[in-house]
């Protein structure tokens, strides 16, 4: 028997009444987080703020008085994937600052009191030099520094969420996410780090025998943007005396561990990259979670370097467009394993700065780099931080681009 127009309109008036209930539902969250997301004031774990993290706003003036940290009430939090998209959905104008720099970076490495490298691939560590201080000329100089040594570090660091804030604009547009907890109102875009915040409030389930979960997975930030991030900024104020270190892998020497013959077939390919949270599709709301999706190159162009990158990540990379699913399974899994199995593309940092009171900062460029968060100390002692993240351009393959190896004229083998 067909259906009547009584009973269509029936069925696509219960549609549209469940549509309307999903959407005066809490945020469905995180693919980690096994408990009901808290909001607005039920989000706030002020009474166990780190004692250093506590002087540290202290001391920069940083009202925490409304509650810590801060989270969307649900009404400002996109409940379907088609809003979440709109959030950035279109071109912005991005300044690439490191492009034009001194290559010999004479302003920033002349104010230092000491520059070296971690590791011969990846990894500097500046020391004598604040950041809340750095003229335009050393913004730029440590904008092309970040390019080339994938992530730069700083400690005994006393930097203001403001401050970082500031310099985050600076390096490009300050991404805004829509459910992240923050450090205050007025803050919109410094995030807060602190692992045993989502343990307790949104069930992570980080334990030592599961030690893989939020940022403690191998991942690169905000794959799913239109303009996905380029510099990172975590400022980390409460560290563990032991433990509590992160890893970075780069890019540029994972893209050169690859043959010549790989390299070409992967050069111009393109993958679907996915979203870490998760919303409702309004056209098949009861199907489940759908992620905000975006097409990007597998190998990019970093537009300052001029280097080739692979850019991939275990957490976020879906699919590569125009494989069959077993093949791209096979080959993702084989992408994966250079960034996470090759000790001598990365580096392990311990955040402990050597000034009682003061903090840690790390800046790395996610067009280059996957990093992980290791939990070790099993949040027996705090570990909590602010990030900012600036994203840069469309990600872009440019053909005529070389690998890091071959600009610099070492050894392909």
């Amino acid at each position: 028997m067909a259906p009547t127009a009584t009973t269509t309109a029936s069925s696509e008036q219960e549609l549209l009444e469940t549509i309307t209930k999903l959407a005066s539902l809490g945020p469905i969250g995180h693919a980690n987080f096994k408990s009901k997301v808290a909001l607005g004031k039920d989000a706030s774990l002020l009474e166990e703020i780190p004692a250093s993290t506590r002087a540290r706003y202290a001391r920069h003036n940083i009202d925490i008085s409304e509650g810590y940290p801060v989270v969307p009430d649900n009404e400002q939090i996109p409940k379907f994937v088609a809003d979440a998209y709109e959030i950035r959905n279109k071109d912005f104008p991005y300044i690439e600052r490191g492009k034009n720099a001194d290559p010999e970076k004479k302003a920033l490495f002349g104010a230092a009191t000491e520059v070296r490298d971690l590791t011969k691939h990846i990894g500097t560590e500046i020391y004598g030099l604040q950041l809340a201080d750095l003229d335009d000329k050393q913004k730029d100089e440590l904008a092309l520094l970040i390019a080339e040594r994938v992530v730069v570090f700083f400690r005994d660091q006393d930097l203001s969420p403001n401050k970082q804030l500031e310099l985050g604009h600076y390096w490009g547009q300050v991404e805004v996410h829509p459910q992240v907890p923050r450090v205050n109102k007025n803050l919109n875009g410094v995030t807060v780090i602190w692992q045993d915040y989502y343990r307790k409030k949104y069930g992570l389930g980080l334990t030592f025998k599961r030690s893989i979960g939020g940022n403690s997975q191998w991942h690169t930030d905000l794959v799913h943007e239109h303009q996905p991030a380029g510099i990172t900024h975590l400022h980390n104020d409460a560290i563990p005396k032991v433990g509590g270190d992160t890893v970075w892998a780069s890019g540029y020497a994972a893209y050169d561990k690859l043959s010549p013959a790989f390299q070409k077939f992967l050069d111009g390919k393109t993958a679907i990259y996915h979203s870490a949270h998760h919303y409702v599709d309004p056209l098949n709301p009861l199907k489940g979670p759908k992620y905000v999706e975006r097409e990007h190159p597998i190998i990019r162009t970093h537009p300052a370097t001029g280097w080739k990158s692979l850019f991939v990540n275990r957490s976020m990379t879906s699919r590569i467009v125009g494989l069959e699913p077993e093949e791209s399974k096979t080959v993702l899994e084989f992408l994966f394993n250079i960034f996470e199995k090759n000790l001598d593309i990365q580096v392990r940092f311990n955040w402990r700065p050597s000034k009682e009171g003061l903090g840690t900062s790390a800046l790395w460029d996610n067009r280059i780099s996957q990093h992980n968060a290791v939990w070790d100390h099993e949040g027996l002692e705090p570990r909590h931080g602010t990030r900012v993240t600036s994203l840069a351009e469309v990600p872009y393959f440019d053909p005529e681009s070389k690998s890091q190896r071959e600009a610099l004229g070492l050894s392909l083998d």
